[in-house]
């Protein structure tokens, strides 16, 4: 690893920003640009380097020179998609390789950046991955939080919650289940209680939420 500790100034709040680049010079001076500008780099000369880390920090995203020794930024591309999906993707290609950019695009790198590297087109690039997994991110402990409360429901206060986003009223759901209207509210308000709802408009909002990514509430 390139990167050292020196204190970094807050433009980016220290987002953390892998740069995977074979040439030392270019790697240099891509983490030394970084760190200025308030980013955490960390520098790998070589995509298996790079792959060696089993967990990485979030928000983030890679710089990736599409010419390494061993794995190219490609197939190192298509690996990250594998091990950690979202993970935004800048490459980096030689000056008029399109053909290779083009690629990398279509395989879901949100930019390419050609050599020699123009700064404030890196830094604007890095801008907007960054921004991207903020919110990625955001949005994935926001369906953790959801889940989380599900946790705390019985199983038949999970099966009333599913019906009530179903838009059932409580005389069907008390009819299916063989109960009364009465307890089928004693449930609903415990389950409003749990997920910390006022309104019934909020139990559609968080189902909708946390299947956006997720498999149905059975």
């Amino acid at each position: 690893m390139t990167a050292d500790a020196t204190p970094i100034e807050d433009s980016f709040d220290g987002s953390t920003v892998y740069v995977v680049e074979d040439d030392k010079a270019v790697r240099d001076s891509l983490l030394l640009l970084l760190r200025l500008r308030g980013c955490a780099p960390s520098g790998y000369e070589s995509a298996e380097e790079f792959l060696k880390l089993d967990a990485l920090l979030r928000p983030a995203c890679a710089l990736v020179d599409v010419r390494l020794p061993g794995m190219d930024g490609l197939a190192l591309q298509q690996r990250l998609k594998e091990r950690h999906p979202g993970l935004p993707v800048i490459v980096i290609t030689g000056h008029g390789d399109v053909a290779t950019a083009r690629s990398a695009l279509r395989d879901g790198a949100v930019d390419f950046l050609e050599k020699p590297i123009d700064e404030q087109e890196l830094l604007d690039a890095v801008s907007v991955a960054l921004a991207s997994d903020q919110r990625r991110v955001a949005k994935a402990r926001d369906r953790e939080e959801i889940a989380a409360r599900l946790a705390r429901l019985t199983a038949r206060e999970l099966e009333v919650f599913e019906r009530i986003t179903n838009g059932q009223h409580n005389r069907e759901i008390a009819e299916e289940f063989g109960i009364s209207p009465r307890t089928v509210e004693v449930h609903r308000s415990r389950i409003m209680e749990k997920l910390q709802a006022r309104r019934v408009a909020d139990l559609f909002r968080l189902r909708f939420e946390l299947e956006q990514h997720s498999p149905p509430v059975e």
